[in-house]
Protein backbone atom coordinates (compact mmCIF):
# COMPACT_ATOMS: atom_id res chain seq x y z
CA UNK A 1 0.00 0.00 0.00
CA UNK A 2 1.11 3.25 -0.78
CA UNK A 3 0.94 6.84 1.04
CA UNK A 4 -0.84 8.98 -0.17
CA UNK A 5 0.93 12.36 -2.09
CA UNK A 6 0.40 15.24 0.13
CA UNK A 7 1.16 18.62 0.91
CA UNK A 8 4.15 18.08 3.19
CA UNK A 9 5.55 15.91 0.77
CA UNK A 10 4.91 19.20 -2.20
CA UNK A 11 6.17 21.02 0.28
CA UNK A 12 9.42 19.36 0.55
CA UNK A 13 10.12 19.10 -3.27
CA UNK A 14 9.57 22.28 -3.53
CA UNK A 15 12.19 23.36 -1.31
CA UNK A 16 14.46 20.99 -2.62
CA UNK A 17 14.10 22.31 -5.81
CA UNK A 18 14.59 26.08 -5.13
CA UNK A 19 17.26 25.24 -2.95
CA UNK A 20 19.31 23.30 -5.69
CA UNK A 21 18.17 26.28 -7.68
CA UNK A 22 19.27 29.48 -5.36
CA UNK A 23 22.59 27.11 -4.83
CA UNK A 24 23.73 27.01 -8.30
CA UNK A 25 23.03 30.48 -8.70
CA UNK A 26 25.01 31.42 -5.85
CA UNK A 27 27.91 29.68 -6.73
CA UNK A 28 27.96 31.10 -10.44
CA UNK A 29 27.62 34.53 -9.48
CA UNK A 30 30.55 33.76 -6.69
CA UNK A 31 32.76 32.00 -9.25
CA UNK A 32 31.98 34.80 -11.66
CA UNK A 33 32.39 37.81 -9.72
CA UNK A 34 36.16 36.25 -8.42
CA UNK A 35 37.18 35.31 -11.90
CA UNK A 36 36.35 39.16 -13.66
CA UNK A 37 39.35 40.94 -14.20
CA UNK A 38 38.02 43.88 -14.84
CA UNK A 39 36.23 46.25 -18.01
CA UNK A 40 37.61 47.05 -21.59
CA UNK A 41 37.31 50.67 -21.17
CA UNK A 42 36.03 52.65 -18.04
CA UNK A 43 33.43 54.67 -20.36
CA UNK A 44 31.64 53.20 -23.55
CA UNK A 45 30.62 56.75 -24.19
CA UNK A 46 33.57 58.67 -24.08
CA UNK A 47 35.51 55.58 -26.52
CA UNK A 48 32.59 55.91 -29.02
CA UNK A 49 33.27 59.67 -29.12
CA UNK A 50 37.31 58.08 -29.91
CA UNK A 51 36.82 55.49 -32.34
CA UNK A 52 36.40 57.24 -35.58
CA UNK A 53 39.97 58.47 -34.21
CA UNK A 54 40.65 54.53 -34.12
CA UNK A 55 39.69 53.81 -37.30
CA UNK A 56 42.36 56.56 -38.77
CA UNK A 57 45.00 55.60 -36.75
CA UNK A 58 44.04 51.82 -38.15
CA UNK A 59 44.39 53.01 -41.66
CA UNK A 60 47.64 54.72 -41.32
CA UNK A 61 48.97 51.88 -39.30
CA UNK A 62 47.93 49.61 -42.25
CA UNK A 63 49.61 52.15 -45.23
CA UNK A 64 52.76 51.84 -43.52
CA UNK A 65 53.00 48.08 -44.67
CA UNK A 66 55.01 46.85 -41.72
CA UNK A 67 54.66 43.22 -39.90
CA UNK A 68 54.86 42.11 -36.64
CA UNK A 69 55.70 39.21 -35.15
CA UNK A 70 55.93 38.42 -31.46
CA UNK A 71 57.22 35.00 -30.14
CA UNK A 72 58.86 34.14 -26.42
CA UNK A 73 62.19 32.98 -26.45
CA UNK A 74 62.86 30.01 -24.01
CA UNK A 75 64.30 31.98 -21.21
CA UNK A 76 60.55 34.02 -21.24
CA UNK A 77 61.73 36.85 -22.87
CA UNK A 78 59.46 38.60 -25.36
CA UNK A 79 61.41 38.54 -29.02
CA UNK A 80 59.44 40.86 -31.89
CA UNK A 81 60.32 39.88 -35.54
CA UNK A 82 59.94 42.83 -37.51
CA UNK A 83 58.68 42.53 -41.41
CA UNK A 84 59.23 44.61 -44.47
CA UNK A 85 59.22 47.33 -45.16
CA UNK A 86 60.45 48.26 -42.11
CA UNK A 87 63.12 45.39 -41.48
CA UNK A 88 66.49 46.88 -41.88
CA UNK A 89 65.58 50.18 -39.97
CA UNK A 90 66.41 51.04 -36.04
CA UNK A 91 63.08 50.86 -34.50
CA UNK A 92 62.49 51.41 -31.00
CA UNK A 93 59.25 49.25 -28.95
CA UNK A 94 58.14 49.74 -25.36
CA UNK A 95 55.23 47.39 -24.31
CA UNK A 96 53.16 46.26 -21.08
CA UNK A 97 52.20 42.55 -20.86
CA UNK A 98 49.19 42.07 -18.91
CA UNK A 99 47.37 39.52 -17.42
CA UNK A 100 44.36 38.69 -19.27
CA UNK A 101 41.91 37.83 -16.13
CA UNK A 102 43.99 41.03 -14.43
CA UNK A 103 44.90 38.80 -11.18
CA UNK A 104 48.61 40.21 -11.63
CA UNK A 105 50.06 43.16 -11.97
CA UNK A 106 50.65 45.26 -15.67
CA UNK A 107 54.82 44.49 -16.55
CA UNK A 108 55.90 47.34 -18.42
CA UNK A 109 58.67 46.00 -21.15
CA UNK A 110 61.53 47.95 -22.90
CA UNK A 111 63.20 46.48 -25.97
CA UNK A 112 66.81 46.18 -27.07
CA UNK A 113 68.10 45.03 -30.69
CA UNK A 114 69.34 41.63 -31.37
CA UNK A 115 69.69 41.69 -34.71
CA UNK A 116 68.26 43.95 -37.71
CA UNK A 117 64.39 43.81 -37.50
CA UNK A 118 64.07 42.40 -34.23
CA UNK A 119 64.09 43.12 -30.80
CA UNK A 120 64.01 41.32 -27.44
CA UNK A 121 62.62 42.88 -24.40
CA UNK A 122 65.05 43.53 -21.20
CA UNK A 123 62.44 41.94 -18.87
CA UNK A 124 61.26 38.72 -18.91
CA UNK A 125 57.95 37.31 -17.95
CA UNK A 126 56.66 35.18 -15.21
CA UNK A 127 54.85 31.90 -16.23
CA UNK A 128 51.19 32.10 -17.67
CA UNK A 129 49.12 33.84 -20.23
CA UNK A 130 50.25 37.36 -20.73
CA UNK A 131 48.80 39.97 -23.78
CA UNK A 132 51.46 42.24 -24.77
CA UNK A 133 50.11 45.56 -25.62
CA UNK A 134 53.15 46.91 -27.55
CA UNK A 135 54.14 50.26 -29.45
CA UNK A 136 56.57 49.82 -32.09
CA UNK A 137 58.06 52.93 -33.96
CA UNK A 138 60.70 54.96 -36.08
CA UNK A 139 60.74 58.77 -37.17
CA UNK A 140 56.78 59.62 -35.64
CA UNK A 141 55.48 56.44 -37.37
CA UNK A 142 54.03 54.03 -34.71
CA UNK A 143 52.46 50.91 -35.41
CA UNK A 144 50.45 48.47 -32.41
CA UNK A 145 50.32 45.39 -31.47
CA UNK A 146 48.57 43.16 -29.32
CA UNK A 147 49.35 39.69 -28.83
CA UNK A 148 48.51 36.77 -26.32
CA UNK A 149 51.76 34.78 -25.00
CA UNK A 150 51.98 32.13 -23.01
Amino acid sequence: MTRPFTGRHMTIILITFFGVVFAVNFTMARLAIGSFGGTVVDNSYVASQKFNGWLKDARAQKSLGWTAGVTLDPDRHVQIAIGAPAAKVAMEANATASHPLGRAADIPLSFVPIAPGRLRSVEALPAGRWTLHATIGRNGDNMRVMETVQ
